[in-house]
């Protein structure tokens, strides 16, 4: 063995077990992929935020249409003010099937 505690080769030996030095930080302190949706709360699809929902408002892709048309269709318009999430029909849905997911975390 050699005296100075070097290799052969003049270079100090590698130690394969000797990994990344760690932080101290919590596991999910850093987000991740894995990791990186927990803790946040998410619109649920019905919601006028969510997948579904925000088609229905008036820069979605079906709201839109009413929009265009305008008049009664508008989301100003007798029939249209209907499905906006605070009218009838759209305050139902947004009422029972909106609001946010229960995330874990």
């Amino acid at each position: 063995m050699n005296p100075s505690g070097m290799g052969s080769s003049g270079k100090a030996p590698q130690n394969s077990h000797a990994g990344a030095k760690s932080t101290g930080g919590k596991v999910g302190a850093v987000p991740t992929g894995a990791n990186a949706g927990l803790g946040v709360e998410k619109p649920k699809a019905f919601d006028s935020e969510g997948a579904i929902g925000k088609q229905f408002t008036e820069e979605g892709a079906i709201g839109s249409i009413g929009q265009s048309v305008g008049g009664p269709l508008s989301s100003e318009g007798v029939i249209g003010k209907q499905f906006t999430d605070k009218g009838a029909i759209g305050g139902t849905v947004q009422d029972v099937l909106g609001g946010t997911k229960k995330s874990s975390s």
